[in-house]
């Protein structure tokens, strides 16, 4: 275990030291590559307490893997040219926090409060004179150390400007589906807060050990022990003086975004999306993370907490994604009686950011929990699974690619819902 620490300012409560072991060397000089891959939006953190293997990395990583800020921002600055990059919000440490907009706007503005829609029993009158333009938010890394997210958002940017991901594959039903609705956003970085703090591109495989992805992800206790899941979100905000390393969960403040106090004193990245939704009001939000079910290691949508009346469009994309994941062979089977059908026991709706975003703005949210790449998990029948890049990227990519083939397909949150009082909205 190696203690050390980023800032360059002195500490007063200890002294400086010159005299650094080999082991110490490792460790700083490995941050600071990963610090510099990203530089220069990366800044530097306060101590941590992080054990010096936990700092190595593949000695090959893919070129299509782009998880840091420095190499999102680079992306976009140099490959965006049909979308508009802008800067929606910054985070709690100051970090901006970047969106990729396609197509056109709404224009014009309801009547109502989204409440007042539903109280009125259409919800157009909320959504205003273009209810019925399709518009669809995809973001990731809402927890920073969990970087598949990113990897899939940065690769559906550049299939959007170019046709192909970065590795040259070819997606022509996310560019056919993208053309047929009206409006795309993507965020690659939800939390960039959490994710500078994670000193890595990308984490080395490690077997069936979850111990390295889960140190960096939900963080470790001050006798180096995993905080884990779900014990992570019994203390928001995180005291980061009371962990060994926090863990990319929280921001620069110590909030769980996902869980954030959402009928009280927001953070800064959380305001920022709630503006961002109610004027682009979306009919879907895709919120990417890494947590697949370790005894059934593939990618899941599960539901939120939402309005019941969503439920029927939540069954048929739940649907549409997961039988296309086992036809890429993404899934346990191949089977899409099987891997189609929702686990009600395991798909219950919670109370979280995505269930929040659907009461702002009545979108149709999913969380789909991927797995990771450093470390496998087993299948129903106990059998070891494992994950390449190259598969997470694919199960990335088609999930996106069904949604956006739903939207385009039943029309959106105009369409889904009922209109007893149809003749009545003016505008």
């Amino acid at each position: 275990m190696t203690s050390f620490t980023l800032s360059t300012t002195p500490q007063t409560n200890r002294p400086m030291s010159l005299s650094l072991s080999p082991s110490v060397v490792f460790a700083f000089v490995g941050l600071l590559i990963a610090s510099a891959c990203s530089a220069p939006e990366e800044t530097e953190q306060a101590a941590f307490d992080i054990p010096e293997d936990y700092l190595e990395q593949p000695a090959e990583i893919p070129v299509f893997w782009k998880t840091t800020l420095g190499e999102v921002s680079d992306f976009l600055e140099k490959n965006v040219r049909k979308g508009k990059v802008e800067i929606i919000g910054k985070s709690a440490g100051g970090r901006p926090i970047r969106a990729v907009f396609y197509g056109s706007a709404r224009e014009g503005k309801g009547t109502t409060t989204f409440s007042g829609s539903l109280g009125f029993r259409d919800v157009r009158a909320y959504r205003g004179p273009d209810h019925d333009k399709t518009v669809f938010l995809g973001m990731s890394a809402v927890h920073g150390g969990e970087f598949e997210g990113i990897v899939g958002t940065v690769n559906l940017i550049s299939v959007l400007e170019t046709g192909k991901d970065l590795r040259g594959k070819e997606w022509p039903e996310i560019v056919a589906a993208a053309a047929a609705i009206d409006r795309l956003i993507v965020i690659p970085v939800m939390n960039p807060d959490g994710r500078d703090r994670v000193p890595l591109r990308m984490e080395k495989y490690t077997d069936t050990s979850y111990q390295i992805h889960e140190f960096f992800n939900t963080g470790g206790k001050p006798d180096h022990s995993l905080i884990g899941w779900p014990d992570v979100k019994e203390f928001i905000p995180l005291d980061f003086k009371k962990t060994s390393f926090p863990g990319g969960y929280p921001n620069d403040a110590g909030v769980n975004l996902m869980h954030d106090d959402f009928f009280g004193k927001r953070q800064p990245e959380t305001n920022a999306l709630f503006d961002l939704v109610a004027n682009e009001k979306p009919d879907i939000i895709l919120n990417m993370h890494t947590g697949a079910p370790p005894t059934d290691y593939y990618a899941r949508m599960h539901r939120p907490l939402c309005e019941p009346v969503l439920e029927p469009a939540f069954t048929a994309l739940y649907s549409k994604v997961h039988t296309a994941l086992a036809a890429h062979g993404l899934q346990g089977t191949n089977d899409p009686e099987i891997e189609a059908k929702i686990d009600v026991a395991r798909n219950r709706g919670l109370y979280n950011l995505d269930a929040a975003l659907n009461l702002h703005c009545g979108a149709l949210g999913a969380l789909i929990e991927f797995p990771s790449h450093s470390f496998s998990g087993t299948n129903r029948a106990g059998e070891v699974v494992k994950h390449t890049p190259e598969m997470l990227l694919d199960a990335e990519l088609v999930c996106h690619q069904e949604a956006l083939k739903f939207l385009q397909e039943t029309g959106g949150r105009s369409k889904w819902t009922p209109s007893p009082n149809r003749s009545k909205v003016k505008f």
